[in-house]
């Protein structure tokens, strides 16, 4: 006799805590836990079997999900992306879909299964990854800053793709007029509701939710009825409810309370979450997935080698070292959340397989698991790589410098690449000094002969790449008293002699009140006084 609802639930919670107790001890990612649970509990076991109160749990739990990642785009978060992170993110996106939309119509998928299987390929867990790197205490890192910055990128035109794939026709309508029809209304649907929740977010919610601010819970629960409220506008347009949800959280991620109401969510979200990943296992057709085990291991080193080497070729040529382009390639060696997103949305239309599912279900369990590791392990992966990579990959890069030099200590460090900041480098070399130059654009550190890092000074990882800590000099060309402010701090903090530039007076006067030791103003004067100045350090 079936199980009623309340039991198949409660069995799953059972069952789902038991393995991720499992789970955490062989530092197995939760969702590739639940995944197991579903395939245990349904192919294996044939306890639990789809309902459709399920259903409807698991798309509460995908909404809930892009609600959270909305809630994450800050939009000064969309300045810092920068330049390097929008051509890395577009430039893998458009490579790996190429990729796997060829090796799937080897393989002999269809046409749509495999610009399905494409996608599915393409981008990466944010959900899984940014958990890895909290837990290892690298968020803040370069590449982890990298990392997080290209899934941003990914994740907005997942939204975007999510659109375009709503707007297909079922299998047989296939029409050029119709379709480019539909694509069009889609988008024109998207624009509009992006500008009406951008303009709530901006002028019509700030004071309604500061006075409902009052209390956390009131907080919580008009958020949560806003986003559903949104969501069901979004597909009346003919949109989905993830696009609703996950443009809703981007309009409230741009006040202050936006923090706290992640933090109250996300448990929320982690119990929808769950269901949905179990039963994306229990109605996996096991004996369909282990039929097509050989593509899925064709596609799994593809995830796992191809896209991490994709980046890598991308960061290097971008001029980021070799151990930033390495650990950030391998964060994305893992299939995302929406590549089921995708699949289902495409069973749906009726222009997807079943069997897909089957597939990337497959796909998913050996990528996120096996990715896992490597993130987790990656700087051990990154020296085994060093050892064996081929000269044709190897090029001129920071860490080049670095472990020329290594360990680093009384050295100077120059930070902005200006013209100021290239000619004192410059200089310094001719007096045989070493030299760490710091900029935020790649650009200006590419012809310098010193060692570079790439980064923010005020990111602690930046300090800690420029061995901040065993300069005997620190030199800023830049102009932002606000920056020159906090690096008088530190070095002060740390005993390091500070020479800092002043474009006018009054920030000559604001420097001296911090005890810095030299100031250089106006530019001509400093490679005048330079010799004296580092003289006075030895």
């Amino acid at each position: 006799m079936p199980l009623q609802l309340s039991e198949q639930l409660g069995i799953i919670l059972l069952c789902a805590t038991l393995f991720a107790l499992m789970g955490n001890l062989l530092h197995v990612p939760p969702l590739v836990v639940y995944l197991f649970t579903g395939l245990f509990l349904g192919p294996i076991a044939k306890i639990v079997f789809p309902l459709p109160l399920f259903e409807m749990i698991s798309e509460t739990g995908i909404t809930l999900l892009l609600f959270l990642v909305g809630l994450e785009i800050h939009f000064s978060k969309m300045k810092d992306i920068g330049r390097d992170v929008l051509f890395a993110g577009m430039a893998q996106i458009i490579l790996t879909a190429l990729l796997g939309f060829l090796l799937a119509r080897i393989l002999g998928y269809t046409w749509f299964n495999s610009l399905y299987l494409a996608i599915a390929l393409t981008f990466s867990s944010t959900v899984v990854v940014v958990k890895l790197l909290d837990e290892k205490g690298h968020l803040g890192r370069l590449y982890g800053r990298l990392s997080v910055g290209i899934f941003l990128v990914q994740d907005l035109v997942a939204i975007l793709l999510l659109t375009l794939v709503a707007a297909l026709p079922r299998q047989g309508e296939v029409q050029l007029a119709k379709l480019l029809w539909q694509i069009g209304q889609s988008f024109v649907s998207l624009g509009g509701l992006l500008i009406a929740v951008i303009f709530l977010g901006r002028y019509a919610l700030p004071s309604v939710f500061h006075w409902g601010s009052r209390s956390m819970d009131t907080l919580v629960i008009w958020s949560l009825a806003l986003c559903f409220g949104i969501s069901l506008l979004a597909e009346k347009l003919g949109l989905s409810m993830e696009i609703g949800s996950f443009t809703t959280g981007l309009a409230l991620a741009q006040h202050p309370w936006a923090k706290d109401l992640r933090r109250r969510v996300h448990p929320l979200m982690n119990f929808f979450i769950m269901v949905f990943f179990v039963l994306l296992g229990v109605q996996m057709d096991l004996a369909s997935a282990l039929r097509q085990i050989d593509q899925a291991l064709l596609l799994s080193i593809v995830v796992l080698l191809g896209k991490p080497l994709v980046f890598y070729l991308i960061l290097q040529k971008m001029h980021h070292s070799q151990q930033t382009s390495f650990l950030t390639g391998i964060t994305v060696a893992q299939i995302s959340e929406f590549s089921f997103i995708f699949v289902a949305l495409g069973i749906s239309l009726g222009i997807a397989s079943q069997e897909l599912m089957a597939l990337v279900s497959l796909i998913g369990i050996l990528t996120i698991s096996l990715s896992a590791y490597m993130i987790l392990h990656g700087e051990k992966l990154f020296e085994l790589w060093k050892k064996v990579k081929t000269r044709g990959i190897d090029s001129l890069s920071q860490d080049k410098f670095l472990e020329s030099h290594a360990p680093w200590e009384n050295h100077i460090v120059v930070v902005g690449m200006n013209e100021l900041g290239t000619a004192i480098c410059k200089k310094l070399l001719k007096f045989k000094e070493k030299v760490i130059a710091i900029d935020m654009n790649p650009h200006r550190l590419q012809n310098l002969k010193t060692a570079t890092v790439l980064g923010n000074i005020e990111h602690p990882s930046t300090i800690e790449e420029s061995y901040f800590r065993q300069a005997k000099l620190v030199i800023s060309a830049l102009s932002s008293e606000e920056t020159n402010n906090f690096l008088a701090f530190l070095c002060q903090r740390y005993h390091i002699p500070f020479v800092a530039h002043a474009r006018d007076p009054s920030m000559k006067d604001g420097l001296m009140a911090t005890n810095t030791r030299y100031i250089i103003s106006p530019k001509e004067d400093v490679i005048e006084h330079f010799r004296q100045i580092v003289k006075s350090q030895k």
